[in-house]
């Protein structure tokens, strides 16, 4: 007989481990307690036009990607919409004190010569710095799909280096130094804390090309549902887990896990896609031992953000095939989760593509990084019933931000037929992410160890998947759920499996 695994968290990382298992001949149950699964790769619809919530640019899925390998595995890969963002300029940067915008071009070439045209002074320090970031980055075995043993303690002493520090060793111009830390908001960096491999990763994956989804992100959590249902498992909306009934003997383990309706569930393993600080909300009592619960009760998390939507009169504003960046000045590109009365510090901006060759936009999702304690006076509140306060100061947000936006495109006013926002809260409950956090626990380089969940739990028959272990986004989550699977059925197993399986379709 098949084994059994229930999956508690249907977003990216419970849908990619449960369709991995799925491939592998489980039967893979998938409780998501939203009405609509996918998590960051959800999408909703507002005043007719559809957003994502969360997974707005790709990297590694290009041909011979990461991501790409482990979608063609699952059979998913050519049914993806998506698109290649501009090569000639995958991202901007605008910085309001002088104006300057900084156009990032594809490719690590590409990428150190034009910033050394930039910065000739600095063109040495560049290469030095890009040859270290991709060295860096090339020892994470899993990055690459390769099934060499990594240790946090057998890499370079760079490795765990704070990013700003790391920048710093190579670069002494304060400005390069500040758009060499630009991608911030993809990884909500803090200085002196931000390990520099974070850094390296994210900034070595997407200089190699982002890509967007066509027509919005819920089609990927869509099609790994497929591939769960398909191999005869189900993934159930609208079921909360409410309860995580583990034995307390010795050999710990999971009994069975009971949702909101009070429909039990009993298998072999469970796995928790969910933040690990949620999850022991809904353990029995003594499940974990108590030094755990205190450590990964006390772990930090990334900052959070406040999310502005906006719908453009048709044919009114330019599509921009690139993800934009704002900075008010240059040297705070790590200060991003300070809240005060320069907020916001800086922005990322984007126009999601909704068919191929669009020349106008029909809207802009704005991520402006915000900490929770920003709304913490409402945490107790429910979405739609928080208050008239809360909505004035929702208002008043969301105009800072429409303000600030105007000193990149001045016209931008007269262009916006509506808008709403998301703050914090509606983060923190739309994905049941503690806090609000983007990124979930934040990686600590002054302690490295005590900021790492495993894969592996003090129960015998439990795992972690998901963004709170090793890597966030659309990268490192499913490279994760191929951690979680490699936990079950053995080490180097699966990723051979996906390189022969890219191999034999080259």
């Amino acid at each position: 007989m098949k084994e059994k695994i229930t999956i508690i968290g249907g977003g990216l990382g419970g849908l990619f481990t449960g369709a991995l298992l799925s491939r592998l001949g489980y039967t893979v149950t998938v409780l998501e307690k939203n009405h609509i699964i996918g998590g960051g790769l959800q999408t909703f619809t507002r005043y007719g036009q559809s957003f994502e919530t969360g997974m707005h640019i790709l990297g590694g899925l290009r041909e011979g990607g990461s991501i790409h390998k482990i979608c063609s595995f699952l059979g998913i890969a050519d049914r993806l919409n998506v698109c290649d963002v501009d090569g000639d300029c995958i991202d901007t940067i605008i910085y309001g004190s002088d104006g300057r915008e900084y156009r990032i071009p594809r490719g690590r070439e590409n990428f150190t010569a034009y910033l050394s045209s930039l910065f000739p002074s600095e063109a040495e320090g560049l290469r030095r710095y890009v040859d270290r970031m991709y060295a860096l980055a090339n020892e994470v075995d899993m990055f690459y799909l390769r099934k060499e043993a990594d240790s946090i303690f057998g890499h370079d002493e760079e490795f765990l280096l704070p990013a700003d520090e790391f920048i710093a060793r190579y670069i002494s111009d304060i400005r390069l130094r500040d758009i060499l830390g630009y991608m911030n908001p993809m990884y909500a960096g803090m200085r002196g804390h931000t390990p520099a491999y974070i850094h390296c990763l994210i900034n070595v994956l997407y200089i190699a090309g982002p890509s967007r989804f066509v027509g919005g992100s819920q089609q990927m959590a869509d099609l790994l549902r497929d591939v769960i249902t398909g191999s005869g498992g189900e993934v159930r909306n609208d079921s909360e887990v409410v309860r995580v009934a583990c034995s307390t003997e010795l050999s710990r383990r999971v009994d069975f896990v009971e949702d909101k309706k009070g429909n039990r569930y009993v298998s072999d393993y469970y796995i928790s896609a969910i933040h690990p600080q949620s999850l022991l909300e809904i353990c029995d009592e003594g499940a974990f031992p108590k030094a755990f619960v205190r450590r990964v009760s006390s772990l930090p998390n990334t900052y959070s953000c406040f999310v502005l939507f906006l719908i453009f009169h048709p044919d009114s504003f330019p599509y921009i095939n690139h993800t934009g960046y704002y900075q008010d000045d240059y040297g705070i590109v790590w200060d991003y989760g300070i809240y005060d009365d320069r907020w916001p510090r800086g922005m990322m901006y984007m126009t999601p593509c909704d068919t191929i060759g669009q020349t106008s936009a029909r809207k802009m999702i704005v991520n402006a990084p915000m900490p929770y304690e920003v709304v913490k006076q409402w945490e107790n509140t429910v979405t739609g019933h928080r208050g008239e306060d809360y909505e004035r100061w929702k208002t008043g947000r969301a105009e800072k931000i429409i303000d600030k936006l105007e000193r990149i495109f001045p016209y931008i006013r007269s262009k916006i037929k509506t808008y709403f926002s998301a703050s914090p809260l509606t983060i923190r409950d739309y994905y049941n992410d503690k806090e609000g956090a983007l990124y979930g626990i934040r990686k600590d380089s002054q302690n490295i160890v005590a900021s790492q969940v495993p894969v592996f739990s003090k129960i015998s028959n439990l795992l972690f998947t998901g963004q709170n272990v090793n890597l966030h986004g659309i990268c490192g989550v499913p490279l994760t759920a191929v951690n979680t699977v490699e936990a079950i059925i053995g080490r180097g197993r699966l990723i051979d499996m996906i390189n022969e399986n890219y191999e034999k379709k080259r």
